[in-house]
């Protein structure tokens, strides 16, 4: 239930938007019904309002995180893992585990990636959840919805698995009985009619999300699988050009580019979101942006496993949705929007400086403002929005959604900031995080999320890392 407040005096305002309009000259909010109803300076609190008072702070739209595994809590740094690239970790980790997982334990793993989201400033998390078999006896669907309602977030359940065993699946210690496409898209069907909500600040959504188009479905299912999802009106979401192999598989089994199989199969448009995208040619970066079809950028991920570095500066350049995930925490071990927004900053400077030659006076090195911090926050909060279907949600304005975080800078990393507003992102750490409202109701205050014991969550995942690693 949301309270009516009035956050006053914040040093800065960073909305969301674009352009000029991502700075706000406002230094009040005012929050009723779950709304933002008024921004500007020196107002004044109104009957009923809770004054949340915001010197020196900075306030920030919340984050929405586009792509996630929160099974994946429970499965940071684990060794075998830990200097592997992609396809040797998933065998390693997500896989082996994943038939270690029942519902107590993904609950447990949900609530400590939707807390560490949480404590970072996020209010949108959207899970790509892909434990499903046959008979698997319990319900993970719902137990995700419940656990991220707990908690008060919006949330998406991009329901994954998949209809064919995939060669890297297919031994002993990895592998778990494919669904049927009728069965999946029943599952799908039925999560969709108790979840998906459509319209302006919706709470919660859905979509079809086989784990990755290219090798998880038969290929004369895809087609089927896009036409469904949009007959129940539910968005599409799977992991897409990861690696080079995504390229080399589709070359080889399909004569094609992976993108141009997607478009082949009716699987881009803004109703469709794809996790990495870290290898595309200009040809495939000209179809996601003249279709509308989202970008879930995932740079601590990519770099972790030596993926590579996404094209998001051009496909944002094109005009086309660029977003935000964190990943799973098994290949991102801080799994956390405000390390991913200060990452990413960072990785595309550094990426363009590198793809350039040496020349007087520095000019070797133009290009390295290809990402802005306005521009960062923006696919990290509106772009999510966007690329996720959530109407009124991801900036800071009257008639948007009050998702908000209030960060106090008040430790020495912040001190002798020239522009404060940009802090939580090109300084890193964890700045406090006085406020985090979601729809209008407080889930975070300094610092600490209400009656939340920490103490008891950390020592029940010391407790089942040590019974995971028996399990296995």
């Amino acid at each position: 239930m949301s309270d009516n407040y009035l956050i006053k005096g914040a040093h800065s305002i960073l909305t969301g938007a674009r352009g000029d309009a991502a700075r706000s000259p406002a230094s009040d909010v005012r929050v009723a019904d779950g709304i933002i109803t008024e921004m500007g300076t020196d107002l004044l609190p109104q009957p009923g309002e809770r004054v949340l008072g915001a010197r020196d702070c900075v306030v920030y739209p919340g984050w929405v995180n586009t792509h996630h595994h929160l099974f994946q809590s429970l499965l940071k740094g684990v060794p075998a893992g830990i200097n592997l690239t992609l396809s040797p970790w998933l065998q390693a980790v997500p896989f082996i585990y994943r038939r270690a997982y029942n519902e107590e334990r993904l609950r447990l793993a949900a609530r400590i990636g939707l807390v560490e989201l949480m404590l970072s400033g996020c209010t949108t998390v959207a899970d790509h959840h892909y434990i499903y078999a046959p008979g698997m006896g319990y319900d993970a669907s719902a137990a995700l919805f419940e656990e991220a309602d707990r908690l008060g977030v919006r949330f998406m359940l991009q329901r994954g698995g998949g209809t064919v065993t995939r060669k890297l699946e297919d031994d002993d210690s990895t592998r778990v009985p494919p669904e049927t496409l009728d069965g999946m898209l029943a599952d799908v069907e039925r999560i969709a009619a108790r979840y998906h909500q459509r319209g302006p600040r919706a709470r919660t959504r859905v979509a079809l999300a086989p784990t990755t188009a290219t090798v998880s479905v038969a290929r004369g299912e895809l087609r089927e699988m896009a036409r469904a999802a949009r007959r129940m009106d539910v968005p599409l979401h799977t992991h897409m050009s990861e690696t080079v192999s995504f390229m080399e598989h589709c070359r080889a089994e399909f004569g094609c580019l992976p993108i141009e199989f997607l478009a082949e199969h009716e699987w881009l448009g803004p109703d469709v979101s794809l996790a990495h995208l870290t290898h595309l040619t200009d040809g495939e970066l000209r179809l996601l942006a003249e279709t509308g079809t989202g970008m879930a950028h995932c740079p601590q991920s990519n770099a972790r496993l030596a993926d590579g570095v996404a094209r998001a500066p051009d496909l944002h350049r094109l005009g086309g949705a660029v977003s935000l995930g964190v990943d799973g925490a098994a290949s991102n071990e801080a799994a956390d929007m405000l390390s991913e927004v200060h990452f990413c900053w960072l990785m595309h400077r550094a990426h363009a400086g590198a793809g350039t030659r040496p020349r007087p006076q520095g000019a070797g090195e133009a290009g390295a403002d290809t990402v802005s911090v306005e521009q960062v926050v923006h696919w990290a909060s509106a772009g999510g929005a966007r690329v996720l279907g959530f109407d009124g949600v991801g900036t800071l304005a009257v008639g948007q959604a009050a998702d908000l975080a209030v960060y106090d800078l008040d430790t020495p990393r912040y001190f002798g900031l020239h522009d404060m507003a940009i802090g939580p992102v090109v300084a890193a750490g964890r700045p406090r995080l006085k406020w985090l409202l979601a729809a209008g109701r407080v889930l975070v205050e300094d610092d600490a999320i209400p009656g939340l014991d920490m103490a008891a969550l950390r020592a029940e995942a010391n407790a089942d890392v040590l019974r995971l690693a028996r399990d296995i």
